[in-house]
């Protein structure tokens, strides 16, 4: 899930690496610092907040996640780099059967265990290729992410695979404690395992629009927006494409989510009621919707209350940006 677009590799280039790791690193601390790497870089911050937060405006703007005038940039990028720890602990060890190396989870904050997660026997070429393009995009994120925040970034948190994935697999009436769900004992409920994370990052992106005002950045927000669409088109076609049973059970997946994010009925399943198939999740305009940073907490912590922990993140997130909406 890229929940957050950082400075291109030109602009990179341009401001020069070591810059950017020190602008970030102080602007967790240093409001001063902060606007005048903004006025430097000459954007109103640090490239797009995919998870769609920055300043007042955006999908995170009705989020009481920060004090003044919201949280800082390095506040919003550690966030989005627990949700990319998050996928690429998930991923890796689908494909790989091993989780991310310690020299890609330190960082500020505790640095937790994570817990469950094998190797999967796939038996469809393509979606084994899927799992090992996915699998190194989102830790090529973890790495971008950890080194553009430089010393500012988080550790990676506790992560529970196995117990989050029966949580939710459970609210939405596809496991029992007698008959449990496991993420890695076939394709198939890699797939869904996988269902449940791939659209989050896509909703969450879409809010970041309004706030790119530098073409350079909104070019390099696109190209990561479009990777992350990618990703969730291939799971929801793979899904479909294995019949009627996964394809409900995808759709009992989406509405278990919807329940957690809201009120509004805005997440979608793989088919729509009159049997269709449904890729792409959008609105009566082919637009997207967004998610909150509660909203998005909301689904990771498996909880549709106001919350600091829980579901895949035992014990929260590490940052400042840690608590999900209050929606029932």
């Amino acid at each position: 899930m890229a929940f957050v677009v950082l400075l291109g590799e030109r602009d990179m280039r341009v401001f020069g690496n070591k810059f950017v790791t020190q602008a970030i690193s102080r602007s967790a601390e240093n409001g001063l610092d902060r606007r005048k790497f903004f006025a430097a870089a000459g954007v109103a911050g640090l490239g797009v907040a995919g998870a769609g937060v920055l300043g007042a405006s955006g999908a995170f703007a009705n989020d009481d996640q920060g004090s003044g005038g919201g949280p800082s940039d390095a506040a919003i990028l550690n966030f989005a780099l627990n949700l990319e720890y998050l996928e690429a602990e998930f991923y890796s060890r689908a494909y790989l059967g091993e989780g991310l190396p310690d020299n890609l989870t330190g960082g500020k904050g505790d640095r937790g265990p994570v817990k469950g997660g094998r190797k999967v026997d796939f038996k469809t070429k393509a979606i084994r290729d899927y799992a090992c393009e996915i699998t190194f995009d989102e830790r090529h994120h973890v790495e971008f992410l950890r080194t553009a925040l430089g010393g500012a970034a988080v550790a990676r948190p506790a992560i529970d695979i196995d117990a989050a994935f029966q949580a939710a697999a459970k609210a939405a009436g596809l496991a029992t404690d007698a008959k449990p769900f496991d993420a890695y004992a076939s394709e198939e409920n890699f797939l869904l395992a996988a269902f449940v994370f791939e659209d989050v990052g896509v909703t969450a992106y879409k809010g970041a629009a309004p706030l790119v005002s530098n073409k350079t950045y909104l070019e390099a927000a696109a190209g990561i927006l479009a990777v992350e669409a990618y990703h969730a088109a291939n799971i929801r076609t793979s899904i479909v494409a294995k019949g009627i049973d996964l394809e409900k059970a995808a759709n009992k997946i989406s509405d278990a989510r919807d329940s957690l994010d809201g009120s509004s009925d805005l997440d979608q399943g793989v088919v729509n009621p009159d049997g269709k198939a449904n890729i792409v999740p959008a609105d009566k305009n082919s637009i997207a919707f967004s998610r909150s940073a509660g909203q998005v907490l909301n689904v990771v912590y498996l909880t549709p209350k106001k919350a600091t922990s829980g579901g895949f993140f035992p014990n929260g997130t590490n940052g400042e940006i840690r608590e999900s909406a209050a929606n029932g």
